[in-house]
């Protein structure tokens, strides 16, 4: 990676660079994309914070598109996960958008919008992702991509915006917020949060239907060896035998096929 993402890491005492600050100091057109160089971002990040919430869900695709591709961490996604991070308390982003009923609570598409791109991008360099990488291409994997590494290194700070939002009174804004704390936590130094996280793991359980979230956490809290057959209802276990159906399947037609990459990242 440049020097200009070494610019990005000068963090508040809370982990997190000002987002502002992020934004005008970070030489964007030096840092590698899914589709070349990242000049546009400026632009389209600051658009997630117009009051305008299709400004901002389109500022979201703008923003994600070219640093979201197949699974990789390119050099311009470290600068846009801190920047996410930054505003997750920005009042354009916490104040939600009210219904036409004003009895109905505001939602926050866009909060949800960042949580999930967060979630995502932290399960793209998790410690899973790093065994695979080791195996495919040796011990080295992680050393020489570096845009991982400086993602992994930074799931401390990130962990420390996405936390409050554990306690959100939207139950969607929780549920996104716990499915990225999870792969976020996995660095040494959260590992002490896993209590935590599996309190509101159990709550996510017990009042969701959403199948992504709960099979997230289920992974997870078996990983954290935690019995979940209380935890589990008739459609998580269907879920489960429908995977591992795809799986032998997937097995048969490949001989000794475990996924993994098709080509070297980034792709």
């Amino acid at each position: 990676m440049t020097n200009s993402r070494r610019q990005t890491e000068n963090p508040r005492l809370d982990g997190l660079p000002d987002y502002q600050t992020l934004l005008d100091g970070t030489d964007w057109a030096s840092l590698a994309t899914a589709c070349g160089t990242g000049e546009s971002l400026p632009a389209a990040l600051a658009r997630l914070l117009d009051p305008d919430p299709v400004v901002r869900a389109d500022a979201a695709k703008d923003a994600f598109g070219g640093v979201t591709h197949q699974n990789t961490i390119y050099e311009a996604t470290v600068p846009v996960a801190l920047y996410v991070a930054a505003i997750l308390d920005h009042p354009a982003i916490t104040a939600g958008d009210v219904g036409h009923d004003a009895d109905m609570s505001p939602r926050h598409p866009t909060l949800v919008r960042l949580l999930n791109w967060l979630s995502d991008t932290a399960y793209d360099a998790d410690d899973e992702c790093v065994a695979l990488g080791e195996r495919h291409y040796g011990e080295g994997f992680l050393h020489e991509y570096g845009e991982m590494r400086a993602f992994r290194d930074l799931r401390p700070a990130i962990f420390s915006a996405v936390r409050p939002l554990l306690s959100h009174d939207n139950a969607h804004v929780r549920d996104a917020a716990l499915v990225a704390a999870i792969p976020l936590a996995e660095h040494p130094t959260l590992t002490t949060h896993r209590g935590e996280l599996v309190d509101h793991a159990r709550h996510l359980l017990a009042t969701s239907t959403d199948r992504h979230n709960r099979d997230r956490v289920l992974d997870a809290l078996k990983a954290w060896r935690h019995d979940t057959s209380d935890l589990e209802n008739a459609a998580d276990i269907a879920a489960r035998e429908r995977h591992a159906r795809l799986m032998a399947e997937r097995a048969s037609w490949a001989g000794d096929w475990t996924g993994g990459y098709t080509e070297d990242p980034p792709f």
